[in-house]
């Protein structure tokens, strides 16, 4: 039986909320902007990412009430869906190749260029991002899983708490985005994402063993 500690939320929603596999399409979307306006972007991509984990977490499970779907059916999609990008994420021969897209890094204190569309870029940030890079469909059903757990246990404040440390891990992720690249370079970036890409994979398989007893309970009672 896993316990639910704020610990055990962290590490989960860390597997599948970090923001590593957005930070091709990040950069490319803030080259040459400037400082203030790359800050917005950042701020935006944050929140979102934010507002999708704990819409999740309060909503989830009466979303899933509503269309009649089973708390143990949706681990087994979940774990299924998780396994999927466990394995993408492992197999995956470079850190690009997650989300496709390949990108040079930006020039510090590269000047904004002309014709700058703002609301396009704002809305870029958010999808696709925030979502489905940084919180995608993986999150959701993890912080929506985990919301069920929680309000079993008691726990709630500790999954809202490993939340807000996910977002201000993505703010910093982010806002030094261009400098953890040249500091990890290539092989750290994969190493980084072959890592996350294992614990997805087995909080996928846990979330599938989990559903699977409790039909199988169901079926023998």
């Amino acid at each position: 039986m896993v316990a639910n500690t704020f610990q055990h939320y962290f590490v989960g929603i860390l597997a599948v909320a970090n923001n590593l596999s957005a930070l091709p399409a990040f950069l490319a979307l803030v080259t040459g902007l400037t400082a203030a306006q790359s800050m917005k972007v950042i701020t935006a991509a944050t929140f979102s990412s934010f507002l999708i984990m704990i819409i999740s977490m309060f909503f989830g499970t009466a979303v899933l009430a509503f269309f009649g779907i089973s708390m143990s059916a949706f681990q087994i999609a979940g774990g299924v869906l998780l396994g999927a990008t466990g394995m993408s994420m492992i197999n995956s021969k470079s850190h690009d190749d997650v989300t496709g897209k390949n990108v040079d890094l930006p020039k510090e204190g590269a000047d904004q260029p002309l014709g700058t569309d703002m609301t396009s870029i704002m809305s870029q940030a958010i999808v696709p991002v925030s979502l489905p890079l940084t919180t995608g469909a993986g999150t959701i059903s993890t912080v929506t899983l985990f919301s069920e757990a929680a309000s079993r246990t008691h726990t709630m404040i500790d999954l809202f708490l490993a939340i807000c440390l996910m977002t201000v891990i993505i703010f910093f992720v982010f806002h030094y985005a261009i400098r953890l690249i040249r500091i990890l370079g290539k092989v750290g970036m994969n190493v980084m994402v072959k890592v996350m890409g294992l614990f997805t994979l087995a909080i996928g398989v846990q979330f599938i063993v989990a559903g699977v007893s409790v039909i199988y309970k169901g079926l023998v009672a």
